[in-house]
């Protein structure tokens, strides 16, 4: 079956975007700018990979106003290339067209409602007093436990599970494998033995949030897990209870955040980094990957902790004067100090 195919006028009528060269040019699909080819759209927003200009196949490129220049292709001018390429590429992947209806293999109960115009895909299941909107997408194989609600245009892709008091806004997507409401770590010492602590809030997540693959969210002891509008959880991120995630904020995959940290909006954490558990971090910060964050953060920045990487054998010798540092130091200050004077 044949793609969808634009003209570059009608793109650039699309998104607001100026064109250079041939207007009339079809495109029917995206690539990169070395592999592209006849009808591919490419895009060019990295300086380092300008030299791959000259040769590119590609039959347009979307590039900022200073590269156009000189450039004897097909170009589609723009502020930000890769902003305006993800808006174009999302063209060549339209969702699937809803079905909606229950799948006869799919287990809800009596109390649970599903609006008409919601599809729900085969060997789910719905528990009581659970409400699915209109639009929403469960997909093969999710579980959605009770009280729990899937808001407008939601999408579960597969194999989601729903434990309990889970809300989700509109238009959230949350991918394969992803575990939302289980219980909170909550463990409490009595006489030597683990009381289990009850985890009685839920998970509340903002519009427009995507959860990854086999990602989890826990559920609040007492008060709910937020994810405010428009967070990007990576796969495989654990979120502890009771944290709030502020919106528009982006964490890179198996990052994990203890119980209770609250982080700002507008942030970005990278990929394995760690938040321990009470913290605050403020809007607009940037940590860094496999950085661990052991206090607040009240100024906005970019942060980093770790050791680089380094051949072994230097890493070696770093790492046992590291274990000097301390008796370095005292020494250090020792000699610093100016010597009493002596007593008569």
């Amino acid at each position: 079956m044949t793609g969808p195919s634009y003209s570059v006028a009608e793109i650039a009528a699309r998104f607001g975007l100026e064109t250079r060269g041939d207007a009339a040019t079809r495109i029917s699909s995206v690539a990169t700018l070395a592999r592209a080819g006849a009808g591919q759209l490419a895009f060019l927003a990295n300086p380092r990979y300008r030299s791959q200009l000259a040769d590119s196949a590609a039959a347009a490129v979307v590039m900022r106003a200073a590269d156009a220049e000189g450039h004897a292709g097909t170009a589609l001018v723009a502020a930000d290339p890769y902003v305006a390429f993800a808006k174009i590429a999302a063209l060549f992947d339209p969702p699937p067209p809803l079905q909606p209806g229950v799948h006869a293999s799919a287990v809800v109960d009596a109390s649970a409602q599903i609006d008409a115009q919601a599809q729900v895909g085969p060997f789910t299941s719905i528990g009581a007093r659970s409400r699915i909107a209109a639009g929403a997408v469960i997909g093969p194989g999710c579980v959605i436990g009770d009280d729990c609600v899937v808001g407008e245009g939601c999408v579960l892709v597969a194999r989601v599970t729903l434990v309990r008091r889970v809300r989700l806004g509109q238009r959230v997507l949350v991918h394969p494998g992803a575990v939302l409401g289980a219980d909170g770590f909550g463990l409490a010492m009595d006489a030597g033995r683990w009381i289990k602590v009850p985890q009685q809030g839920g998970v509340v997540v903002g519009d427009d949030c995507e959860i990854g693959a086999n990602t989890t969210i826990d559920r609040g002891a007492i008060e709910d897990t937020v994810l405010g509008e428009d967070v990007r959880l990576d796969n495989q991120i654990q979120i502890g209870h009771n944290v709030r995630i502020g919106a528009h904020t982006a964490m890179a995959g198996c990052a994990a955040v203890a119980g209770s940290a609250t982080i700002g909006s507008y942030c970005l954490v990278g990929g394995a980094a760690g938040i321990l558990g009470h913290l605050e971090v403020c809007d607009r910060v940037m940590i860094t990957a496999m950085s661990l964050v052991t206090s607040s953060i009240h100024e906005p920045g970019e942060y980093s902790s770790g050791t680089p990487l380094m051949p072994n054998r230097e890493w070696r010798r770093n790492a046992a004067r590291f274990r000097q540092l301390d008796t370095l130091a005292r020494r250090v200050n020792a000699q610093g100090k100016p010597a009493r004077d002596k007593e008569d």
